[in-house]
């Protein structure tokens, strides 16, 4: 049974506590007071030194009482703004903020739900193997606390990030992403007085933008510009004007050749207007690209996959694979050779100041790793 009042307290207890990214450490320090009566080996990275937080990675380790491969659990510890000052409200079984925050569901119900789980072992007796506990920092701003994590001290090869809503679903497939800022580089001069002097680099990115396709590009690939800056004067042609986007797919020959389309529809608007005669070297574009994610795949025949849906069939439940259009630090585990799964807790409305999430919801997932982990320790699930 899951002790649903300390899950509730639990849960109450951290989002109370400010933990927007790079503000972690109080957070951490009380997971890891939460989980004292387990003894656990507690490792802190130099995540934080590289990410700018006032803490690292999180990382604890449980011993098992059978001798199988360690299990991963993750979770974020950060949140998102408005996150300053959260005030928890309970009504009819559901968390919700006083309505100026965020909640903070995302992703303090994953570390409320992995502590009540890992204590619920500990109190029972049940067996379990060797639990790598790991909570990432700044998560919510690029997956920086996954990318700077000492991956040393993890040793499981597979696992759960408890990092969505649907707790009916696993999350099997996810896409790789690239990000791209741009620098159109144009002209000034004086837009009254001699603007044929000028070369508008508003006008060259505008009219590349408008030459995209943008938004969905097919079911397995999507494209985005986010950013449009240019800074100046109304009396002055624009010298530069700097795109921010991105291109996200299942398929990373199709991310490549979107990129691609995009970074060449700038660069021709460029070739396309009239050089200049003085050695200046515009139009052109600058580029800076990075693959800020790689892409998770996870066969249906994988451990980690027929763990979860055999243990959900133990509690009558259907659990089904799904595919997502979200990057998380999942993504960054499967490139480092984690196979990562990710679970929902329930959280509903998140990023809003109307985030809420039922405790039922919390409980089913504890109730859910609780067998999974049992399938784990006594089962022949290796992949």
């Amino acid at each position: 049974m899951v002790n649903k009042k300390r899950l509730s307290e639990t849960f109450k207890t951290l989002v109370s506590i400010d933990s927007v990214s790079r503000e972690e450490g109080r957070v951490s320090r009380e997971i890891r007071k939460m989980l004292e009566p387990l003894n656990p080996e507690v490792f802190i990275d130099d995540a934080g030194r590289h990410t700018g937080s006032d803490t690292g990675n999180l990382i604890l380790r449980i011993a098992g009482t059978r001798d199988v491969p360690p299990l991963m659990l993750n979770a974020h510890m950060d949140t998102v703004e408005p996150g300053r000052g959260v005030k928890p409200r309970f009504v009819d079984g559901v968390f919700y903020s006083d309505g100026t925050t965020v909640l903070g569901a995302d992703d303090k119900s994953a570390l409320a739900i992995i502590i009540e789980t890992v204590l619920s072992l500990h109190e029972n007796n049940r067996d379990h193997g060797p639990l790598d506990l790991v909570f990432t920092i700044c998560e919510e701003i690029g997956l920086q606390g996954a990318k700077n994590l000492d991956f040393s001290l993890v040793s499981a090869k597979y696992g759960y990030a408890l990092d969505t809503a649907d707790t009916e679903t696993i999350i099997t497939r996810a896409p790789t992403a690239n990000h791209f800022e741009l620098a159109v580089h144009g002209k000034a001069a004086h837009a009254g007085a001699e603007p044929e002097k000028g070369i508008n680099a508003i006008v060259l990115a505008s009219r590349a933008i408008a030459s995209l396709e943008l938004g969905r590009i097919d079911e397995e690939t999507t494209a985005n510009i986010g950013v449009f800056q240019c800074e100046g004067a109304t009396n002055i042609v624009p010298e530069t004007a700097r795109i921010k986007g991105e291109v996200r797919s299942h398929d990373p020959a199709k991310l490549e050749a979107v990129t691609r389309k995009i970074l060449d529809a700038f660069d021709a608007q460029a070739r396309t207007w009239p050089r200049e005669q003085d050695g200046q070297d515009v139009p052109r574009v600058t580029v800076d690209l990075t693959n800020e994610f790689p892409r998770t795949h996870i066969p249906e025949e994988h451990a980690v996959v027929r763990m979860a849906k055999t243990a959900a069939a133990r509690l009558g439940r259907e659990l089904v694979c799904r595919r997502t259009g979200g990057g998380a630090d999942a993504n960054i585990f499967f490139g480092k050779g984690i196979t990562t799964g990710v679970i929902g807790t329930g959280m509903r409305e998140i990023h809003t100041v109307r985030e809420n999430i039922a405790v039922d919801d919390m409980a089913r997932t504890v109730e859910l790793l609780t067998e999974i982990i049992g399938l784990h320790a006594h089962g022949d699930y290796r992949p």
